[in-house]
């Protein structure tokens, strides 16, 4: 396995500055007096001629990064290293390999990276782990520690989806919070009557949180549906009544006065009328309003 850290040169360091100056707005560190931001790669299956090659040609730019094989820190210096959690496709990573397969002309090596932040000044181990917590998203990233070696893991086999055996009979309200699920009591309800007078078996954990998220607000923008039962009109809004009055003129005209009115309804009439006249042929014709619909 072979190690290189980027670093900008002084005059391009611009993320760096930028990040300092964020941390000084954000969290307010007078101790912290500089930043610096390297990239640390790690390859595996190189010669050493073609992993130099690499360095120079693919993994930096000679005009405007030094590169390194070690890591050096001044005596006020804290360095934390932060990389993508296993699972999370790491495009800088990915991209690398290609180049470096491409330069080589053989298989694909491994390659790893991660990003380096190293804090300069007088950080107390409270203002540290702020900074840590401002910097690394948790959803998508982990911080490593910056010695540590990069090592292909094989994946994990995944165990078996799990079957929700009490689903069918559990109370809506208890599974809305044993699952974390979004959707509404009533749609729980709704789902169990399905499953157990329809498909007459427990779901699997994937299906009900496939329909959480279909149902969403996110997806399904429930909020938009919500029936408009009245509506009045301060001073001084003509054109806003003038609108309104055009918005149910055109949905009488296109047949839709027993449907509900609703913000959705208010956004689609427009494109209902341009296909209705034949301006509009491509529009999506379904019950649904969901952002994830299926075609």
């Amino acid at each position: 396995m072979n190690r290189i850290f980027v670093e900008k040169k002084v005059g391009h360091t611009a993320e760096a500055r930028h990040l300092l100056h964020e941390l000084h707005e954000s969290l307010v560190l007078p101790g912290l007096k500089h930043v610096r931001i390297l990239q640390r790669y790690d390859i595996e299956g190189l010669e050493l001629q073609e992993f130099d090659s690499a360095a120079r040609l693919i993994l930096s730019e000679p005009q405007v990064d030094d590169i390194s094989q070690t890591l050096a820190l001044a005596e006020n210096e804290t360095a934390f290293a932060v990389e993508f959690l296993p699972g999370q496709f790491d495009q800088r990573a990915d991209s690398a390999a290609q180049c470096v397969q491409i330069l080589t002309g053989r298989e694909r090596p491994f390659v790893a990276s991660a990003k380096i932040i190293v804090l300069a000044g007088n950080l107390t181990a409270v203002e540290i782990a702020a900074v840590k917590s401002y910097v690394i998203n948790a959803v998508d990233s982990h911080e490593v520690p910056v010695a540590a070696v990069s090592n292909r893991q094989p994946p994990a086999i995944p165990p078996d989806v799990a079957i929700l055996t009490h689903f069918p009979t559990q109370s809506p309200a208890t599974l809305r919070t044993d699952l974390g699920l979004a959707m509404s009591a009533e749609d729980v309800q709704f789902c169990q009557t399905y499953f157990r007078d329809e498909e007459k078996r427990a779901p699997s954990l994937t299906e009900i949180r496939m329909l959480d998220t279909y149902w969403s607000d996110h997806c399904r923008h429930t909020t938009f549906l919500t029936k408009i039962e009245e509506v009045t009109f301060g001073e001084n809004t003509g054109p806003v009544q003038d609108a309104w009055k055009t918005y149910l003129a055109t949905r009488s005209a296109l047949g839709r006065d027993e449907k509900p009115v609703t913000l959705m309804d208010i956004a689609l009439i427009a494109m209902r009328e341009l296909r209705a006249s034949g301006e509009l042929d491509n529009l999506e014709i379904s019950e649904e309003v969901n952002a994830a619909s299926i075609v």
